[in-house]
């Protein structure tokens, strides 16, 4: 985020509310977003923030009005979503008025999916700290690993501000869902920053702005049942898998 365009941007007359994600779901860069909400602070602007890759893995920044997360990203049932809202801060349902649920919802909730978001929200959060030492050193063995060996290949985002668990990568000459499939094929479950918009396969909007290579692009997102055997295999066939889809693209002597 650049801070002085925010604020800029947050003390521009008629502004009502300000949004920030705490962390990139794409690249896993964290944002500055006590410091954006000092700056919303100071003209009254409520700060709504998108938390969905920080809660229950990394401590959550001060500051916010509004926020937002997903059950499913901490571990938690599908389709269960959170929705903090700061005391103090004015908020009104964009929901049918209802009796029922103070309100605040359109229907009786799901009261088990619920109850199970709150338990795995707890189990997780006990085991974050844990988790992020585990983690952490296993994605910059990737960022080293495929920089080193992958040849014309760019490691997306920021090396130190990021998330223990997130690491995205590109590959020039090479198709991004190509590299998927071929990756699915050797039991790699991983996902393209390119594929954002992956009925009409156009590159990602964020890579795009970041000015960073958008195609041939890989996200690998790591998680509780991931482990150094996992990773090291990973690291193992990816130079191979790359190279061979090269080959067959014409594209060799790389």
């Amino acid at each position: 985020l650049d801070l002085a365009a925010w604020s800029t941007a947050v003390q521009t007359p008629g502004v009502a509310l300000a949004a920030l994600i705490t962390a990139s779901h794409e690249v896993g860069t964290v944002q500055p977003v006590a410091e954006a909400a000092a700056v919303c602070a100071d003209v009254g602007v409520p700060l709504y923030v998108d938390a969905a890759q920080s809660v229950g893995r990394v401590p959550l920044p001060a500051g916010w009005s509004m926020l937002s997360a997903s059950a499913h990203k901490w571990g938690g049932p599908p389709g269960v979503g959170l929705l903090a809202v700061r005391k103090g801060t004015r908020w009104e349902s964009p929901w049918p008025a209802d009796e029922r649920e103070g309100g605040r919802t359109p229907g009786s909730v799901n009261l088990p999916a619920v109850v199970a978001a709150a338990a795995s929200l707890r189990a997780a959060a006990a085991d974050a700290a844990a988790e992020r030492a585990r983690l952490a050193p296993l994605v910059d063995r990737i960022r080293a690993r495929v920089s080193a060996e992958v040849p014309d290949v760019e490691v997306v985002g920021d090396p130190v501000l990021r998330l223990p668990h997130l690491v995205t990568f590109s590959c020039l000459y090479v198709d991004g869902e190509t590299l998927l499939h071929a990756l699915d094929r050797r039991g790699f479950a991983v996902s393209s920053g390119s594929s954002c918009t992956s009925s009409t396969l156009r590159p990602s909007h964020v890579l795009e702005a970041m000015g960073v290579l958008s195609h041939g692009n890989v996200r690998v997102s790591l998680h509780r049942d991931t482990t150094e055997s996992d990773v090291e295999r990973f690291l193992a066939e990816l130079p191979g898998i790359v190279a061979g889809l090269r080959a067959d693209a014409g594209v060799v002597g790389l």
